[in-house]
């Protein structure tokens, strides 16, 4: 039996985190990364010789156009990532979005709507979730080994250099609970199922955006979240479940650079260290045979609705003054 094709990719942008599907592509079998596109033609062919990328095009519109592209990566502002998934499924591309997909449930279906009306595959891209410490995390929770889930702790933040930045935006979306926080919340929604009650608070920036987040989360049979994100704090990121006989804390939850989990039962502490593991690869690599039929996509309709209903949640909570029933 032949084996195959790779799956012909194109980027929506010259956007930095490009980089990391670029390497994870060079590393497989089942991608091959043809084309780029930027609205300024000088820099995507620029961006192409770079890179080593065979076809750049001077706007969005002609990559879609692209007969030998199958599938496109959208890393523009969050602002646009639906309009842009929306334009790709309707031109026949498969689509890996880079979270946050939207803050909109309403938008989440209608992509998905969208998807499945084009027969194609629509993901959004939380590579934590591909990583092997991840399922790891999941296997032990739902295995009791901490005992009854009770507690999610989830923080990610980091010093943003400099006040020019699309993070800093309202217009495109931008704000750390959306960029960063939105990380604790999938997290959270991962261990403990889907918020029944939220209470957020904020701070707002000079740009108007939220540079500090915090939130308190209320899931079923009792169990608590606790998250913050902040784009103007000492780099933090950690992600800690308790439960009634023990917990469980993975330092480096959201990049997932050294997969180790630490285990703490009473006076008993044990570290659990996996392999190295590229979480941008298991992305691609599970987007590329879900497109092949060959795998169903980590990430859904279900997961990318979810996580809109609560970001949105949180921000009503957090605009409102008031805890937010879901």
């Amino acid at each position: 039996m032949s084996p195959v094709a790779p799956v012909r990719w194109g980027f929506l942008s010259t956007a930095r985190i490009n980089r990391r599907i670029l390497a994870a592509a060079e590393k497989s079998e089942l991608a091959e990364v043809v084309a780029v596109a930027s609205r300024d033609p000088d820099r995507a062919e620029a961006y192409a010789v770079e890179h080593g990328i065979a076809r750049s095009h001077g706007s969005y519109e002609a990559l879609l156009e692209d007969p030998g592209v199958d599938a496109v990566y959208i890393a523009l502002p969050n602002s646009l990532h639906v309009e842009w998934s929306l334009r790709a499924l309707a031109a026949g591309k498969h689509v890996l979005c880079e979270k946050p997909l939207t803050r909109s449930p309403e938008e989440a279906e209608e992509a998905f709507d969208a998807a499945e009306r084009a027969g194609r595959v629509l993901m959004e891209a939380f590579m934590w979730r591909h990583s092997p410490q991840t399922a790891k995390l999941v296997q032990l929770v739902e295995g009791g080994v901490i005992g009854e889930l009770q507690l999610v702790r989830a923080t990610f933040s980091f010093p943003l250099e400099g006040r020019r930045n699309i993070r800093l935006d309202p217009a495109l979306g931008g704000g750390s609970l959306m960029d960063v926080g939105a990380y604790c919340v999938s997290a959270a929604r991962l261990l403990a199922g889907e918020p029944e009650r939220v209470y957020g608070e904020q701070v707002i920036g000079d740009s108007g955006v939220d540079v500090l987040f915090t939130g308190v989360l209320r899931f079923p049979r009792g169990v608590l979240a606790e998250i913050d994100a902040g784009m103007y704090l000492p780099r933090r990121d950690g992600l800690e479940a308790v439960g009634t006989e023990g917990s469980l804390v993975i330092p480096d939850p959201w990049l997932a650079q050294r997969l180790v989990l630490h285990l703490r039962r009473g006076e008993s502490r044990e570290e659990i260290a996996l392999p190295p593991a590229d979480p941008y690869r298991l992305e691609l690599e599970n987007m590329c045979a879900a497109i092949s039929g060959e795998a169903e996509p980590l990430l859904g309709r279900d997961d990318a609705v979810g996580q809109a209903r609560t970001l949105q949640a949180l921000y009503d909570s957090a605009d409102e003054g008031r805890p937010v029933e879901l």
